[in-house]
């Protein structure tokens, strides 16, 4: 069995928190869930702190600025540029101040580089992900960006054990499927090749970190990201699909670790530590693995991202799901 860098019964975000005040959600997130905490994102907060323009504020000599249709690539960094780069420096900062004394695994997240060519544009108006030589670019520019951000957290953190990078690729399946809407919205791009799609995934995952996946859409493609070596899959649990579960074991007996997204990401009641445990404890039943790996295998979160909870509900959200992982260990579906 593979190792995973937390300890067995152990639960995390997907990334993104409601409100403005970040010192007070890296409060949440040490204090919530601090067998895997990681670094939030608050999008409430406008211009580049937004998924697209917080990622691509990481890009090596490739500027960024916003236009009426979304982000687009500029000729020189700017004043949207510049401002995503402080959210993010910001944020690192009381980042730095709260991780004093943490030791274990800590998490942080970014938008994958597939999901990225589709958002962002070109300089005359066509997305990146219709250029196969802009797309080649941009990967190039995000693995060295991606590289210096996590080295950079590492000295922020210095306790860390291990960093474990989540790439969010809410996009992937479309881009796989031909579904991305071209730049005027009146057409869609064509689909990309799984190959193609494995290689430029695989070239950006950086070097000595715990790499995982997150997909909040139907159809994750485990196949493509097995092939381009990452180590875990993030996914909504209420969209596994019957259809999907052997592709999922495969995953499984390969190592793959999942991080099941398994409370909802909006306010909601929330069930039982059972009933909230029950997608991971049940899909485990139904492949036939052996109940013992299944709490070290297995990291419990939310559906999606939080920004659109209340504040009150982000924090009950993430302490429900660290108790129901302990069901993963000490009561597997009894």
């Amino acid at each position: 069995m593979s190792e995973y860098p937390w300890d067995e019964s152990t639960a995390t975000g997907v990334g993104s928190h409601p409100g403005e005040d970040h010192a007070e959600a890296v409060r949440v997130v040490f204090g919530e869930v601090p067998a895997l905490p990681y670094l939030p994102e608050l999008p409430a907060r406008g211009v580049g702190a937004d998924m697209i323009g917080r990622t691509a504020s990481l890009l090596v000599e490739l500027p960024v600025e916003v236009q009426p249709s979304g982000w687009r690539f500029a000729d020189r960094p700017g004043r949207d540029s510049k401002r995503a780069r402080d959210h993010l420096l910001r944020d690192l900062d009381a980042l730095e101040e709260t991780a004093q004394g943490h030791e274990g695994p800590f998490k942080v997240q970014v938008a994958g580089p597939w999901t990225l060519a589709g958002a962002i544009e070109l300089r005359h108006g066509d997305k990146t992900l219709a250029d196969p030589g802009a797309v080649r670019d941009l990967v190039e520019s995000y693995a060295e960006g991606l590289a210096a951000h996590v080295a950079d957290v590492r000295g922020r953190v210095p306790g860390a054990s291990r960093i474990v990078v989540q790439l969010d690729e809410p996009g992937l399946p479309a881009v796989l499927a031909g579904t991305v809407p071209t730049a005027s919205g009146f057409g869609r791009l064509p689909a990309i090749d799984a190959p193609v799609v494995t290689d430029r995934l695989g070239a950006v995952l950086p070097a000595g970190a715990f790499t995982v996946v997150h997909c909040c859409a139907p159809s994750v493609p485990f196949d493509v990201l097995r092939r381009a070596g990452v180590d875990g899959v993030s996914l909504d649990a209420s969209l596994l699909r019957r259809r999907d579960e052997d592709v999922i074991g495969e995953s499984i007996e390969a190592g793959i670790a999942l991080l099941l997204g398994v409370v909802p990401a909006v306010d909601a009641p929330l069930p039982d530590v059972g009933v909230v445990a029950k997608p991971a404890v049940g899909l485990w039943r139904r492949l036939g693995f052996p109940v013992a790996g299944l709490a070290s295998q297995v990291v419990l979160t939310p559906a999606c991202g939080l920004a659109g909870a209340s504040p009150g509900y982000a924090r009950a959200a993430l302490a429900r799901c660290r108790e129901a992982a302990r069901v993963l260990r000490d009561d597997p579906g009894e």
